[in-house]
């Protein structure tokens, strides 16, 4: 089974410039804590999560994964 890496997505929107509030807003959520509280583990993101994940920091679902980590650092 495939780990999800939530220190890929916030290094992605990290190095993309990406806000707190750019995220929640893009994934529905009301507020920027909210999105952190998702993106530092306290709630596990959710399957129908991934794929507003993947076209807001322009990447493959797949390179959220543990074994895919090295794929989007070039």
């Amino acid at each position: 089974m495939k780990t999800l890496n939530r220190n890929t997505i916030k290094k992605r929107r990290l190095d993309l410039g990406i806000t707190l509030k750019e995220m929640a807003e893009g994934l529905g959520f009301k507020n920027s804590s909210t999105y952190l509280k998702y993106e530092n583990g306290t709630y596990a993101f959710k399957a129908d999560h991934l794929p507003f994940l993947a076209e807001i920091l322009k990447c493959e679902i797949d390179d959220f994964f543990a074994q895919n980590v090295a794929k989007i650092a070039t």
